[in-house]
């Protein structure tokens, strides 16, 4: 039996094609070279903006306001998720406002942004944590509401208390929604963390990208455009890991793993 392709295979070989469509379309002709240069050009670009100081210093700047962002969205999320869906009668009277605050963009926020922190780490800040909270509360709230309604009876007339129902029940229930939330929210916070630096002009990859743009280097731009892609995978690649990790004993992951 021939043994199929892996999906990393898969992935490279769509890696591969896009390479060459962008490597072919501009020598064709099809598009000015000056609007998009082959991708072997893009690639010398990035390969030499790696060798500066000054694009380490960049990335940093967008890791750390990434990283700061999530680890405030989800320790502020998971506490509330979990009050919010032990205590009885208080998931009903808070389900009007999340309701209302969750599709608001986070975009929306970038004049409030501005007023409040100018172009710093806090208008990033402010963007990332709105995106990635509502992304975490909400699966948090899906798990506890998941906790079987026997096993929830059962501890409570063996005497266990609130914090050992919490501990013992709710939150082993709940880890692979928050472990969701989490992978859901780093890409997120990833996308807003550069948003707000192409937009607000905070420092990091995103105001990089925005100076390449303005003084007219397009192959610098696009280099810094595959940079954050490339990143973009491997923020999504750790998250993966970390969570395989984390519910090694849950049996999505075991049937996976065997698989």
């Amino acid at each position: 039996m021939t043994r199929p392709f892996s999906p990393v295979a898969y992935g490279a070989a769509g890696l591969g094609t896009l390479l060459l469509v962008l490597e072919a379309v501009p020598r064709l002709g099809l598009i000015d070279s000056r609007y998009l240069p082959p991708a072997s050009e893009i690639l010398r670009t990035l390969a030499a903006e790696l060798a500066t100081a000054e694009l380490w210093t960049a990335l940093g700047q967008t890791m750390w306001g990434w990283a700061l962002g999530l680890a405030i969205a989800c320790c502020a999320a998971v506490p509330v998720g979990v009050l919010i869906g032990v205590v009885p009668g208080l998931r009903a009277a808070t389900h009007s406002a999340i309701e209302f605050l969750r599709p608001i963009p986070s975009v929306a926020l970038i004049p409030l942004a501005t007023l409040l922190f100018g172009a710093s780490l806090g208008s990033t800040l402010l963007l990332v944590v709105y995106a990635a909270f509502w992304q975490v509360l909400i699966q948090v709230l899906y798990g506890v509401a998941d906790v079987d309604a026997v096993a929830h009876d059962t501890a409570r007339s063996y005497g266990l208390s609130t914090w050992s129902r919490i501990r013992n029940l709710v939150w082993p229930t709940a880890l692979p929604y928050v472990m969701t939330g989490l992978r859901l929210a780093a890409a997120v916070a990833f996308i807003l963390a550069i948003t707000a630096e192409l937009v607000i002009g905070s420092p990091g990859l995103g105001l990089a990208i925005q100076v390449a743009q303005s003084s007219g280097a397009v192959s610098t731009m696009y280099a810094l455009v595959v940079l954050a892609g490339l990143v973009g995978i491997g923020v999504n690649l750790a998250v993966r890991l970390l969570e395989r990790r984390v519910l090694s004993w849950h049996p999505s992951i075991r049937r996976e793993a065997a698989a």
